[in-house]
């Protein structure tokens, strides 16, 4: 509490008041009570009470299943880490109403396994940008610690990034969950079930797709994301060709989450649209 607040507040103790209603008649009093009650709402901390708005609450699920090699788990600690402190998205971040966003890190496969390597932690300027990829860069995960059973649950990370969102302390114009996988619901609860739940809690599901690469043949899932696992307003899926553009993928995601959560996206998405190889559509999930 500020020394203006202690001041106020020992005014408006108990012995104070008496003091204050034997110098002054009644209608006085009334007001130096109106006025001392005033003062205290103007010397309340308001800063405090919303240090945590932001413009956009973002959990970053990642892939840590049997299918995420060293060199999968890699891309995407480096590419989440790379994407979020790029120039162009601390200017995105900066533009919004709050200034400031907030995110969090966790790896999951099967049920039970989900860990958070980045709580939450809230990124205003490159500094806090730096820091937090720096974390994720050094606890993510290295893709040679599956110990067990280790499967694909999208589900059971659906479920816990929705309890992360639950308990954030703050305000937030959106709060998104952001898959990042290379492989299909196979273990955990109904993967529509999860979905529903979130959804109805107002939130948004995005999706990163990395295409499935079995026995030298390419499965490509971005349609099975699109129907399965996206859902909220403006939600997409956005599939990345591997480690070449992962990061230029994600930067355009972030982008557009970004902007999304803040007012018009024109400015920051248009120069993430496009690489000097290929283009980065986002693909929405159909309306029936």
């Amino acid at each position: 509490m500020g020394y203006a607040a202690r001041f106020l507040s020992t005014l408006c103790s108990e012995s104070s008041a008496r003091r204050v209603s034997l110098a002054v008649g009644s209608d006085w009093g009334w007001g130096v009570s109106m006025l001392l009650f005033l003062l205290l709402l103007i010397a309340m901390p308001f800063g405090a009470a919303y240090a945590s708005d932001v413009d956009a609450a973002i959990v970053f699920a990642i892939d840590a299943s049997a299918s995420i090699d060293p060199m999968m788990a890699k891309l995407q600690r480096d590419g989440h880490a790379s994407a979020l402190s790029e120039p162009i998205v601390i200017a995105a971040i900066s533009s919004g109403r709050n200034g400031c966003i907030a995110v969090a890190y966790i790896e999951w496969a099967s049920p039970g396994q989900a860990r958070t390597v980045l709580p939450w932690s809230r990124i205003c300027a490159l500094e806090d940008a730096l820091i937090a990829a720096q974390v994720i860069r050094s606890k993510g995960s290295d893709g040679e610690h599956c110990q067990s059973y280790c499967a694909t649950s999208i589900s059971d990370a659906i479920d816990v990034s929705m309890g992360l969102l639950d308990a954030y302390q703050g305000g937030a114009v959106s709060k998104i969950i952001d898959i990042s996988a290379s492989g299909t619901n196979n273990d955990g609860p109904p993967l529509e079930l999860s979905r529903r739940r979130t959804l109805r809690r107002g939130y948004i599901i995005n999706a990163v797709v990395i295409p499935q690469v079995r026995t030298g043949a390419i499965r490509h899932l971005l349609d099975y994301f699109t129907r399965n696992v996206i859902g909220g307003a403006g939600s997409f899926a956005i599939e990345s060709s591997g480690a070449p553009d992962y990061a230029n993928a994600l930067r355009r995601k972030f982008l557009h989450e970004i902007s999304g959560a803040s007012g018009p996206r024109d400015r920051y998405e248009t120069a993430a649209i496009s690489s000097p190889d290929r283009e980065y559509p986002l693909r929405r999930r159909p309306h029936h």
